[in-house]
Parts: structure tokens; C-alpha cells; sequence
């Protein structure tokens, strides 16, 4: 037979685990009635949670660096901002959605001397706390909220009457309330009006990672480049190689979103369906689960995150030498210069 996948390693008869779904008639929101949130970061999911839940009903304030970019943005949609440490004096709930890197040493200086008993600390991603680089008090609240989707999703579905699912978590319950502030936290953010899921901090940073490093961006990433290399070196021209290999995938990417692999195999060519079926498992084989179980072992551990945090601690000399070589590859060169022949790009960078 051809390549299909290795029946030991399909799960065919997965189903919905028995989480419950959540929405706003479950919620309380006045919990949040009479208190500040201090929104830390207004990047992309800092202004569109922000905007979300003070049209919502919530009072909102914003910390962010005088002089940057982003200030004078808060500033100019109507906001009070001041530093990280002014808004967390004045805060009960103080939301950190700066990176991840920089957390920690913001949460030390900034944030932990105005983090008072009863107050409520708030991530939108466990990275910090899960990897214990922040460890809070045991009297104040920890939890998540978390909407899966970008920025500018979250804040233009919300425009539009709706909202995008959300994840909530509770780390720390010091008010015996915790749950329910979260839940009336994401319902302010929009994640209500669509659906919001429970999960934990180590469950929602482990396999964030371990869908950034794997699919959704490094596996995507090097086998784009593998693929484009292999049709230079063969012969072909790099416009066509770009086209086939990286230009092409959002309209695959796009079916998959709306309707999932069946929708896009469905939409798809018969010769393009049958080289799916035969020919991937040749890529993701044996040794590629291997490699895939080995890279969740390291996040799972700890390993990941203590690497990544040493290379901000040591200046970040191999990511920025692994970023400059990953802009110089044959296939970004050739497709910055056909994007600009695409008019209906808004941005060619």
C-alpha cells in the first residue's frame, strides 16, 4: 500500500472530553463592579482585552512605558496610563501582559511591592508562573484569562456583537472567589458571548508551546524552507518555488480554520487529496513522533523554559543570530519581492 499513516498511531475514535462549556448567563459580572483592572502592556492583546472590558462596564486603567508608542496609544483611546508600578498601587486586579521574558523582573520591581492581600493577579499566558519565574504571595488571587485569538480578533469580533472562546484557570484561590472572578473577567472580555473553557496553568503553557515550537511555527517554518531549498536545488525557479511552497499555504491554512482538514481535503483536487494521503506520512513518520514527544519531554520539564530565559539573561546573542540568517533565506528574499507586486497586501514586509 502507499504511505498512509501507521494504524498504531491513529486516534480515530477521539472525543469531546467532558469539559464544561461557559458562557455569560453563567457569570456573575458584578464582582467586577468597584474595582480597577490595571491592564500591564498595551500591545496586541493589551488593547483589545483593555477596550473589551471597559466597554463592559469595568474601570480600566493602563500600564505602559511613558514615551513609547504604545503610551500615546492608550493615551489617545481615552485611558488613564501611568508606569507599571503606579497603576499596581492603584489596582485590585492587576493583569500582566507584557512577554514573557521581561515578566519577571517587571513583576519584581514593579508589580510585588503593591501586591496587597486581597488584591488579584492576572496572565493571559502560564509561562511565568507555571516555571515558577514569578511566585506571588499566598494572599492574593492567581488566575487566567486567556482568549485564543490575536489582538485584533478579540477586539473586532467583539465590535461586532460576538466574541472569541477564552480559556480561564485558577492557579491561586485566596479569596475563595477566584473561579468567579475569572469567569466574569473573560465575560468582559467577550469571551462569554462564544464560549469560555476551563483548564490549568500547566495544561493551557505546555501546549501553547508545544504547538508554537512543533506546527504552528517552527515545524511550519523549516519545512517551508526545506521545500522551497529542495526546488531551487533541483532546478526550478524560485518565484515557482515560493508560489508552491509558501505563498499557497494560507488558502490551505484558511480551509482548515474554517471547516478542518476534512473541509480543506474536501476542497481540494482529487491528485492533490490522494498525494495528501500518500505522501505526508512520509514526512511525519516514526522518527518524527520521536522527535515530537521528545521536544513536549522538554517543555514539560522545564528545560525549554530555563533556555529561553538564560538567552535574554545572556543578551540574546543566538536569537537575534537565528533571526538575522532566518531573514536572509532564499524564499524570504524572493517572496519580499513578489509581495510587493501584490497590491491587495497591505503590508509587504
Amino acid at each position: 500500500m502507499g504511505g498512509g499513516q501507521n494504524p498504531k498511531t491513529r486516534k480515530d475514535n477521539v472525543t469531546m472530553s467532558p469539559l464544561q462549556l461557559l458562557y455569560d448567563k453563567d457569570a456573575n459580572p458584578s464582582l467586577l463592579n468597584g474595582k480597577t483592572v490595571a491592564v500591564i502592556g498595551y500591545g496586541s492583546q493589551g488593547h483589545a482585552q483593555a477596550q473589551n472590558m471597559r466597554e463592559s462596564g469595568v474601570n480600566v486603567i493602563i500600564g505602559q512605558r511613558p514615551g513609547g508608542k504604545n503610551y500615546d496609544l492608550a493615551k489617545s483611546h481615552g485611558f488613564e496610563v501611568g508606569s507599571a508600578a503606579e497603576v499596581s498601587a492603584k489596582a485590585d486586579i492587576i493583569q500582566v501582559l507584557v512577554p514573557d521574558h521581561i515578566q519577571g523582573k517587571m513583576y519584581e520591581t514593579d508589580i510585588k511591592p503593591h501586591l496587597t492581600a486581597g488584591k488579584a493577579l492576572v496572565f493571559s499566558h502560564g509561562f511565568n508562573i507555571h516555571f515558577g519565574f514569578i511566585k506571588p504571595p499566598a494572599d492574593v488571587d492567581v488566575y487566567m484569562v486567556a482568549p485564543k485569538g490575536p489582538g485584533h480578533l478579540v477586539r473586532d469580533v467583539f465590535v461586532e456583537g460576538g466574541g472569541v472562546p477564552c480559556l480561564i484557570a485558577v492557579h491561586q484561590d485566596a479569596s475563595g472567589k477566584a473561579r468567579e472572578f475569572a469567569l466574569a473577567h473573560a465575560c468582559a472580555v467577550g469571551g462569554g458571548r462564544a464560549g469560555i473553557i476551563e483548564t490549568s496553568f500547566k495544561e493551557e503553557t505546555e501546549t501553547d508551546l508545544f504547538g508554537e515550537q512543533t506546527i504552528l511555527c517552527g515545524g511550519t517554518s523549516a519545512l517551508i524552507h526545506a521545500a522551497f531549498d529542495t526546488l531551487v536545488e533541483a532546478g526550478y525557479a524560485p518565484e515557482m518555488a515560493y508560489f508552491e511552497c509558501q505563498h499557497e499555504l494560507k488558502l490551505i491554512v484558511d480551509l482548515i480554520y474554517k471547516g478542518g482538514i476534512s473541509r480543506m481535503r474536501d476542497s481540494i483536487s482529487d491528485t492533490a487529496e490522494y498525494g495528501d494521503y500518500t505522501r505526508g506520512a512520509r514526512l511525519v513518520n516514526d522518527e518524527t513522533r520521536k522527535e515530537l514527544r521528545k521536544i513536549l519531554s522538554e517543555i514539560q520539564s522545564g528545560e525549554f523554559a530555563r533556555e529561553w530565559m538564560k538567552e535574554n539573561e545572556t543578551g540574546r546573542k543566538n536569537f537575534l543570530k537565528m533571526r538575522e540568517d532566518g531573514a536572509k533565506h532564499g524564499s524570504e528574499v524572493i517572496g519580499k519581492q513578489l509581495r510587493s507586486m501584490m497590491s491587495w497586501l497591505n503590508d509587504a514586509k
